[in-house]
Order: C-alpha cells, then sequence, then structure tokens
C-alpha cells in the first residue's frame, strides 16, 4: 500500500512537472533588445528591384544565383509567370576574377542592347552614389568597366545616352563621357574641384532639396544640361575624428548655417560636338535663389527650370534657351508660407501644357498649366490631397494618384479624369485598411501593389489595374508572420483626442499585455512632430521599440500635432510657419493633459522622447511644460535653430532678421533654464546633419543654469547613430536602462 501510495504520488509529480514544462515551452516568447537589434529576429523582406519591361508584358527583378554567386536579372511574362533569365550571374564575371559584379543598382539602354551595372558602392552623405560603373553589350557579352583607369569607387551617376552609343559620367566634380563603342573618354568640365561643384550638389541641396544626380542628357544625345556649384564663401563646419588615429582628423564640410551664405549655383548645357558651355542667364542672385529642379522641357531645344527665392515663398518656372542661354518665365505661384520643389512635371497636349501640385485651394491637388499662357487648371479637386502622382494614362485620360480622403493615417490608390471631370475613383480594395503604395506600369494595366498596416508585414503583389485582381503575389512575409505569432506582442490602437481648444489631433496607443485598467500605469511620448514626417501611420514597423516597452508595463503613445506633414490640407500643414517649435509642444502638452485624465494613467510618471526634430520637441516639451514631462530622452537634437542649415529652416521659420522672436521661443536652448525632471541626452559626433555642436551648446547652458542632465556622446556616429560595431544595441539598451531607472514602471503582475 505504501509502496502504491509513493509510486503514485511519484507520477504526479512526474505529470506536473511534464505539463509545466510543455506550457513553458508553448508559452508565447518574449520581446528582447538582442533579438530587436542583434540577431534581427523581426527583418522583413523585400523584393528586389521590379522593373517594368518596356514592351509592358513583363517586369524583370533579381534573384540569387546558387551556382556562381551573385545574382541573376529574370523576366516575368505578368499573365502566364513564364520566367527567363535575362542576364546570368555567370555573364558579369570580370576577366581575370572568379567572383560576378554585385548588383547595387542597373540600367537598360533605351534599345535594350546595353545594360549598365552599379557595383562596389560607396555612400556620400546618405546614400550609395559613389562606386564602379560596367557595361554588358548583350549582343557579343563584352563586359567592360567605364573608366577603369580612374580611382577605384569614384564614380557618380553613370547613364547611357538616349541613342545609347555613350555613357556620361561624374568624377570628382567634373563630367565626362566615354564612347561605347571605341571606349574613347572626354572631360566636358575641367573646373571641378572642392570647391566648384559639376554634376553633382553641395551638402545642403542634397539634405534639403533630395538634389544627388545633377546633369541630364538631351533627347538627341547631343547634349548634356548641368548644374555647377560654388561653395566659395559658405561656411565651413569642421567634423573631428578622434578614435581613428592616435592625432584627430579634421573633416571640413561646407554647411550653410541659417542667415550665412549658401553656394551659388547656375545651369548649363555642354555641346558634345564641340565642348561648348552656354550658361542660362536666369534672373537673381545666385547665392540668394535657389535651383533645385532641371529638366529638358518637350523638345531638346529648351530647359524647364524651377527658380525658388532665398524665403522659399516664390517658385519661378523658366523656358531656357539651350543653345542661347536666354530664359523666359512661363508661370509663378507664391505662397504667405513656403513652397516645395515640384517634382510632378509631366507634359500634356503635345507639350502645351504640363501638370503642377500645388495647395493654393487650400488642399493638395494636381492641376495642368499653360505653357503658353501661364494659366492653371485644377485636375483633382476636393476636400483631400493628392499625396503621390504615381502614373498618367495619357491614352485614356487617366491620372493614377495616391490619396486618403478622412484618414491621415492610412493610404489609398485613386485615379481621376485628366479632363478634371467626374468623380475621383478608389481602386485599393475596400477590405484593407491601412498603406497601400504602387510601382504602375507604363501602360497602366499593372502595377506591383504594396500593402501593409500596424500589424500586417509588407504583402507584395502583382495586380492588373483598374480592376485591382491580384495576378500573383510576389512575397507575403509568411515566415516572419509565423515568427510572430510566437511572441506576446501588444497591440497599437489608433484614436483621436479633442482637446479643450477644440483641436482634434490623431495618435496611437500601446498598452501593456496585462493591462488593469484599476491600475496606473507609466506613459512614454514618442515625438517627432515637425513638417518633414508624420509618425501616426497605420503601417507596420520591424522595429518592435514600443512594443518592448510596453512589455516593460509602459503605456506608449504618438501623437501628430499640427504641421506634421499629413494630408489634412494646408492650414494644417502650414499653421506652424515661423511658428517650429512653439505650436508642437503646445500641441502636444495639451493631450498630454487630456490623457492624464484617464484612471488608468498616473500623471507623476510621464516621459517623452524623440530622434533629430523629435528630440527638440522632447527637448522644447520638457523644458516649456515640466509640470507634465518628468523625464526625457532627445536624440541628435537641434537646441538652436539659428544652428541648423538655413535651406531647411528658412523654409519654415522665414529669413532670422524677419523672425527674431520665433527663433528663440522655437529654439530650446532658450528654455533650458526651466528644466525640472531627468534629461538623457544622446548624439553622434559625426553627426553631418545636426552639428555636435548642438549638444555642447546645450550642455553649456544647463552647466551654467546648475541642471542636472546625462549625456551619452557616441564617437563619430552620424545622424542615424547605427555606425560601427554595436552601436544601435548599446544605444537602446541605454534608453531602456534610463527609462526603468528614472520612469520606472513598477510591472510586478
Amino acid at each position: 500500500m505504501r509502496r502504491t501510495l509513493i509510486y503514485t504520488f511519484s507520477i504526479a509529480i512526474l505529470s506536473a512537472l511534464f505539463f509545466n514544462v510543455s506550457a513553458q515551452q508553448n508559452a508565447p516568447l518574449k520581446l528582447t533588445l538582442d533579438d530587436l537589434y542583434k540577431n534581427n529576429v523581426f527583418r522583413q523582406k523585400g523584393i528586389n528591384e521590379v522593373r517594368w519591361m518596356k514592351d509592358n508584358k513583363g517586369y524583370s527583378a533579381l534573384e540569387a544565383n546558387e551556382t556562381v554567386g551573385g545574382r541573376d536579372i529574370v523576366a516575368y511574362d505578368i499573365e502566364t509567370g513564364k520566367r527567363e533569365v535575362l542576364v546570368s550571374a555567370g555573364s558579369l564575371i570580370p576577366a581575370g576574377k572568379t567572383a560576378p559584379l554585385n548588383i547595387y543598382n542597373y540600367t537598360w539602354s533605351d534599345d535594350n542592347n546595353k545594360l549598365l551595372i552599379f557595383t562596389n558602392t560607396r555612400k556620400v552623405w546618405r546614400l550609395h552614389t559613389r562606386g564602379d560603373y560596367w557595361v554588358l553589350d548583350m549582343k557579343s557579352g563584352k563586359l567592360v568597366q567605364i573608366a577603369p583607369s580612374m580611382k577605384e569607387a569614384h564614380l557618380m551617376f553613370a547613364k547611357f545616352s538616349p541613342d545609347g552609343n555613350m555613357a556620361g559620367f561624374v568624377y570628382e566634380n567634373n563630367i565626362y563621357v566615354q564612347n561605347l563603342n571605341t571606349g574613347a573618354i572626354d572631360q566636358l568640365t575641367t573646373d571641378g574641384n572642392e570647391q566648384i561643384i559639376n554634376g553633382t550638389f553641395d551638402w545642403a541641396y542634397e539634405e534639403e532639396f533630395g538634389c544627388r544626380d545633377g546633369f541630364r542628357w538631351s533627347p538627341d544625345s547631343k547634349k548634356i544640361a548641368f548644374w555647377q556649384q560654388d561653395t566659395d564663401g559658405t561656411g565651413i563646419f569642421y567634423l573631428i575624428n578622434n578614435i581613428d588615429s592616435i592625432y584627430p582628423k579634421i573633416i571640413p564640410l561646407p554647411y550653410p548655417k541659417v542667415g550665412t551664405d549658401n553656394s551659388s549655383a547656375k545651369i548649363g548645357t555642354i555641346s558634345l560636338e564641340n565642348k561648348k558651355i552656354t550658361w542660362m542667364d536666369i534672373p537673381g542672385d545666385p547665392r540668394n535663389n535657389y535651383l533645385p529642379r532641371m529638366e529638358w522641357a518637350n523638345s531638346t531645344a529648351e530647359l524647364i527650370i524651377q527658380q525658388l527665392n532665398r524665403q522659399q515663398n516664390t517658385n519661378k518656372i523658366y523656358l531656357a534657351d539651350a543653345g542661347n542661354g536666354k530664359v523666359k518665365q512661363i508661370f509663378e505661384e507664391v505662397s504667405d508660407t513656403w513652397l516645395d520643389p515640384n517634382d510632378e512635371i509631366i507634359w500634356l497636349k503635345k507639350g502645351t501644357e504640363f501638370t503642377w501640385l500645388s495647395d493654393l485651394s487650400g488642399w493638395m491637388h494636381l492641376n495642368s498649366i499653360s505653357s503658353s499662357s501661364g494659366k492653371m487648371s485644377p485636375i483633382t479637386s476636393g476636400d483631400f490631397e493628392v499625396i503621390n502622382l504615381l502614373r498618367l494614362d495619357l491614352e485614356n485620360g487617366w491620372v493614377y494618384y495616391i490619396a486618403s480622403p478622412g484618414k491621415a493615417t492610412q493610404r489609398y490608390l485613386f485615379r481621376s479624369r485628366l479632363d478634371g471631370k467626374g468623380k475621383p475613383e478608389r481602386l485599393s480594395p475596400s477590405g484593407q485598411a491601412g498603406h497601400h503604395s504602387y510601382n504602375i506600369s507604363p501602360s497602366c494595366k499593372y502595377a506591383v501593389h504594396t500593402f501593409t498596416n500596424y500589424n500586417t508585414p509588407p504583402v507584395y503583389q502583382i495586380i492588373s489595374l483598374p480592376d485591382h485582381k491580384v495576378i500573383r503575389v510576389l512575397e507575403d512575409n509568411s515566415e516572419l508572420k509565423n515568427r510572430l505569432k510566437q511572441y506576446a506582442i501588444a497591440e497599437k490602437e489608433f484614436f483621436t483626442i479633442k482637446t479643450d481648444d477644440g483641436l482634434e489631433f490623431d495618435a496611437w496607443m500601446i498598452k501593456p499585455l496585462n493591462f488593469n485598467p484599476k491600475k496606473k500605469y507609466p506613459v512614454i511620448f514618442y515625438v517627432y512632430g515637425e513638417p518633414a514626417g508624420s509618425t501616426v501611420q497605420d503601417r507596420w514597423s520591424s522595429n518592435l521599440w514600443d512594443e518592448l516597452l510596453a512589455q516593460e508595463g509602459y503605456i506608449v503613445i504618438s501623437v501628430d500635432n499640427r504641421g506634421t506633414n499629413t494630408p489634412k490640407g494646408r492650414e494644417w500643414r502650414k499653421c506652424v510657419y515661423e511658428k517650429i517649435g512653439i505650436i508642437s509642444p503646445v500641441d502636444q502638452a495639451a493631450c498630454a493633459r487630456k490623457i492624464m485624465e484617464w484612471d488608468f494613467i498616473d500623471a507623476d510618471r510621464i516621459g517623452i522622447w524623440g530622434w533629430s526634430g523629435g528630440g527638440s520637441n522632447t527637448l522644447n516639451s520638457m523644458f516649456r511644460y515640466p509640470e507634465i514631462y518628468k523625464t526625457g530622452i532627445a536624440i541628435a537634437f537641434v537646441s538652436n535653430q539659428l544652428l541648423y542649415d538655413n535651406i531647411y529652416q528658412e523654409r519654415y521659420m522665414n529669413l532670422p532678421h524677419l523672425n527674431e522672436e520665433g527663433y528663440r521661443d522655437g529654439s530650446p536652448f532658450t528654455h533650458a533654464k526651466n528644466l525640472e525632471g531627468n534629461l538623457l541626452l544622446i548624439y553622434g559626433s559625426g553627426d553631418d546633419n545636426c552639428h555636435y555642436q548642438n549638444c555642447q551648446v546645450l550642455a553649456d547652458e544647463l552647466i551654467k543654469h546648475n541642471k542636472y542632465f546625462t549625456m551619452i556622446d557616441y564617437p563619430m556616429r552620424s545622424h542615424s547613430i547605427n555606425e560601427r560595431e554595436n552601436t544601435t544595441m548599446h544605444l537602446r539598451m541605454s534608453m531602456l536602462n534610463y527609462w526603468r531607472n528614472y520612469l520606472p514602471a513598477n510591472n510586478n503582475d
């Protein structure tokens, strides 16, 4: 009997242990910093360089070659799915080498007889725009490097001439062309150096106007139009590298700060026949006007050029004679706030009109402009905004674009008649709330469709238009979706906040998984808040940092204040003119006060953090509303708006002598004496965008007022603070520990 009892008891213990182990094995996994920032557990898959074929019947993509390494360029028939290898990686092995070229980018000549490969690339500030170029002759199979005698990985923006016989490129700030039949190289400009820039741009134009490739082939292949910049007179900012040698290395960077001189810019054309340069006679001081856009017009004889004034509230459109340089103004748009360069110029009606995006109606809409009279006529209209112009179907009279009427957090495909008649048609499926993006074929019959929302990793499909029928799924990220099911991940809830002044703001919130409405929780606000972006968007992010904070026991909230780049109309976006850093903390604080009224919010534990403009808004919020925010983390911020580049800051704040009060009151530096809470400053000393100077100036001011703070300096890291070994992991670990220590969640459930 005793033996039976012992046996029965042992079975019970073993059974309990088994079920406990089994339960633990089936228990959801927890998010960890290692998974997020070291092991890349949640990395999503994309699709590689899908390009539409010129016959509009198929598309090409890059696919791994398991035999020789590298990647093949393959083509797929849209309807049948038939696969054909256009270029095998084996044909991209240079003579004397054993491995194929690594394709970073590729371009076909207009006749499809030649392929241009961009490889061995290097970053120039943000993007990989310098490297080596090779040409593959599709008929002979011959693989030839462009300008092999020049320095390795120093060529920029190589591209075929329209007739396919030449390739133009930039090398050490000069423009060259190579005859692809003979190999002969001609240098077209000779004055390029560290000061004179031909065919590319200085730091400010690249950062703020998105200008990188600075030359254009004429349609007849006989001329090249190009920008030239002269950085003489622009202030030099010096970055200091203290860690890569025993003596510091000084890195000079021409960088025009607020109120200081710009580089001058001009536009010229070069005749390949005699190398004669003709400069366009554009009126106005070249240092106090910008030339952010230039293209060949609807002919080989003229250029269309946009000129923004220094305040960026007037955009003049010129047609310039490429032969003699004479210009004629054909249109002018003026705003009482600011204007952005217009990227959506497409010629209509045999070159007599062109498209133009404008918010002068109060909403961003597509218009047509007569090139002879300058008259602007609406193509789209209504209380919504055209967010992205995607494609014009000139044959059938349609324009395809992204919009989101009434839903600033989402994005959908619409089309409208080019004649301005009828109502907009939504083409994105009604059952897929979230973000939709499209790469539409030139025929407008097909598109690569990408769908995502806050809990759905991107799904890539080939669809037909306008019926939006799915033809083929390219990638559904099913592997990532299955992995996510193994984890306990808190949901993101979208909602709106109505403040006491009647304004309504989009927001999202993530609560802890074990949320108990009878408990009091600390809140961490994530803020950006400037005109360049938006944080409250219904789309997937593989960076589950906010969900990890919720796992720690925090409620995480983000709010889009007035002035963020959301499609809510001109007044919403531009009411912050001359008030950057002033309105955003007011809105954020008003929303925080409403949230602090909720029963489950601990009003004594409110934190805030942000990066770049969000770092600046974190500081302004903490300094101006110390009674609300008890702990903050500010990363890569601007502490004094006079220390940032003039193109960005003057665009939104006007010239400093015309808005002294705004620059003063919008700068966190001004209010630093009011700090009461816990503050962590994080900066990369190699930040070429928001200079480390901002951190040191603020630190000096805080010390002056005897304010305690913590500061972490990441040596020679840039604005993204992600270079060099273990940087991202260390940064996030430091942030998490700071929240734990100075805004404890007390999550004991």
